[in-house]
């Protein structure tokens, strides 16, 4: 399903987000997430060994939950492809720097900004890979 314009222009400039994965006993279980609009597609990041990846491989089905500091919020039905392999440090280092408006140069991880080689290094040590969501249904009070 295609983003309408108003949710785009939401999700242009709201990136705190919670992703709701279903555990093994079909209970919700929530992580806080950024989110993000890489080529029109919503991107967050993950890695190999996070229970929510684990989850997604087992049911791909997953709802996102964006929020801003107020009281407006838009809820995203998706359906889950993790963009792992060989390309997950290229569509990682894409990510951040479409999340941290950083075209080239440094980009910042927890606190400290890194070169794009040392930054690279950080993805694949941590096993990062992305998570598109592919959008089914959306909601909200934006």
């Amino acid at each position: 399903m295609p983003l309408s314009e108003k949710d785009l222009e939401y999700l242009k400039t709201n990136q705190s987000a919670a992703m709701i994965t279903l555990g093994a006993d079909g209970r919700p279980k929530v992580a806080r997430v950024a989110v993000t609009l890489v080529d029109g597609k919503l991107w967050s990041s993950g890695t190999a060994d996070r229970a929510r990846t684990k989850r997604l491989r087992r049911d791909p089905h997953c709802t996102v939950f964006v929020f801003d500091s107020g009281w407006s919020w838009l809820t995203l039905e998706t359906t889950v492809r993790l963009l792992e392999g060989t390309d997950a440090v290229d569509l990682s280092l894409r990510l951040f720097r479409t999340m941290q408006e950083r075209p080239s140069g440094d980009l910042t991880w927890f606190g400290q900004d890194y070169d794009e080689q040392s930054f690279r290094k950080l993805m694949v040590d941590e096993g990062r890979l992305v998570y598109e969501f592919d959008v089914e249904r959306t909601y909200g009070m934006h």
